[in-house]
């Protein structure tokens, strides 16, 4: 069987089932192992699947997004691993944004520092904030409906009156040529502004963001530390971008 045959096999089976597996591809196409492990590299560089333990699945879309429900329980354990380590990071007296987002959502918990300044967009962040006590500023501006984030001109404009000791960003996708990307342009603009107005700015995003690519660009990956929860057989290349905290427990 030809390559180019193969390898639209294993594109219609993961298009039927979003999910295959290797041994499933392996039986499928009456190649070998090392045959399509070969054919799973070339066509996720090629950016037409995600190459997952296992097997392979299908990129996401490139304006598709969960709902904050959603993204609640998905991954939630690597969340709360990833918050916790970014959440250490933070020093008495420091003036951070939060951005809107689940995994910023759990930083909260594990905040102890004293004196400390949190400005946000994430409607979600205001009552625990409160509830610790921190002197928290709420961007205003166009409430976006799914993801319970301030976007806007409004919000872009209260957000440049500030400046920030560190930033810590959500994102949809992490890619190595593409950088750190999100669903909506409106959305990434909001983050890409909080980076550049922050001496530190960290993203934040579990193993399952790896090497997906959203429709908007928030950055460059050399414009932020990424934390994510993970490694993976192709992080020594991302470490090559930028700066990598990956929490192990």
């Amino acid at each position: 069987m030809l390559t180019p045959e193969r390898q639209q096999i294993i594109l219609s089976l993961l298009k039927e089932k979003g999910v295959v597996k290797l041994q499933e591809l392996i039986e499928e196409t009456n190649a070998s192992e090392s045959t399509i492990r070969r054919d799973l590299i070339q066509l996720e560089e090629d950016k037409k699947l995600k190459r997952v333990h296992g097997g392979a699945s299908l990129l996401q879309g490139k304006r598709n997004e969960p709902s904050m429900t959603e993204k609640s329980f998905k991954n939630l354990q690597d969340k709360i691993n990833i918050a916790k380590k970014a959440a250490s990071l933070i020093q008495d007296g420091d003036s951070i944004y939060l951005d809107a987002g689940t995994t910023t959502q759990q930083m909260i918990s594990y905040l102890s520092q004293k004196k400390l300044t949190v400005v946000t967009n994430g409607i979600t962040l205001i009552a625990p904030l409160l509830e610790k006590g921190i002197t928290t500023y709420l961007l205003g501006g166009l409430v976006k409906g799914s993801t319970q984030a301030i976007i806007g001109r409004s919000a872009l404009d209260s957000l440049e009156t500030y400046r920030f000791d560190k930033c810590f960003i959500g994102t949809n996708g992490v890619d190595l040529e593409y950088g750190f990307t999100t669903p909506d342009p409106e959305e990434a603009l909001i983050k890409q502004t909080a980076i550049k107005l922050s001496q530190e700015a960290f993203v934040l995003a579990d193993h399952s963001k790896i090497g997906e690519v959203s429709f908007s660009k928030i950055t460059d990956m050399e414009a932020a530390v990424l934390i994510t929860n993970k490694s993976n057989e192709n992080i020594q290349h991302y470490q090559q971008h930028t700066s990598i905290k990956v929490v192990t427990t």
